[in-house]
């Protein structure tokens, strides 16, 4: 019988680590790199974090009011307040929504204005956040479409909650809106 012995090696490492098992601790290790300073860098110098390349257009903003954010590429916002929350890739934000400590995952493809416009006519929700909406402590998954005059704030103060029928569920008090959910135009979470 053959015994082989590889040698181990260990790296002490004491920098900046979070556990990110739970809703609740995912939500504020993302918002936490919202912070001034925030607890992890993303832009030393000295090492530099790259993505991958997604040869998206820059972001449009058009007259918001953005505060300790984060906006990804390839987004539109159109007169909407975004204040410690996080915007994904490809995210639509229509006139007068306000977001606040949010983490927006994006989208996966464009919606043509047309497509946008067609989807409207027929009383029906297309992918992002439309006018009017208020959204707080709140994760959105990618994909989801969010209708105009929604309100999402959790005003009872729930800490768990199963809605998926309803297209959204509550973690430790946080509203988290699924995957290519659909939440209707007035809905009140």
């Amino acid at each position: 019988m053959l015994f082989f012995f590889l040698p181990c090696q260990a790296y002490l490492f004491n920098s900046y680590w979070e556990d990110i098992g739970t809703i609740k601790s995912f939500f504020d290790a993302n918002l936490s790199l919202t912070d001034q300073p925030p607890k992890f860098h993303f832009y030393d110098p000295s090492k530099p974090i790259f993505t991958s390349p997604r040869f998206l257009p820059p972001t449009k903003i058009e007259q918001c009011r953005v505060k300790d954010s984060i906006i990804s590429h390839g987004c539109f916002l159109r007169e909407c307040s975004v204040e410690h929350s996080i915007i994904g890739i490809r995210s639509r934000l229509e006139y007068g929504v306000e977001l606040k400590d949010t983490m927006m995952m994006g989208a996966d493809y464009y919606q043509t204005e047309a497509e946008i416009a067609a989807l409207l006519a027929e009383s029906k929700v297309p992918v992002g956040i439309g006018r009017d909406t208020r959204i707080m402590n709140c994760i959105i998954d990618k994909n989801a479409r969010i209708g105009k005059n929604v309100i999402i704030a959790n005003k009872d103060n729930v800490e768990e909650a199963d809605r998926p029928s309803e297209g959204f569920y509550i973690r430790s008090g946080i509203t988290v809106v699924l995957k290519n959910s659909v939440i209707k135009d007035g809905t009140i979470i």
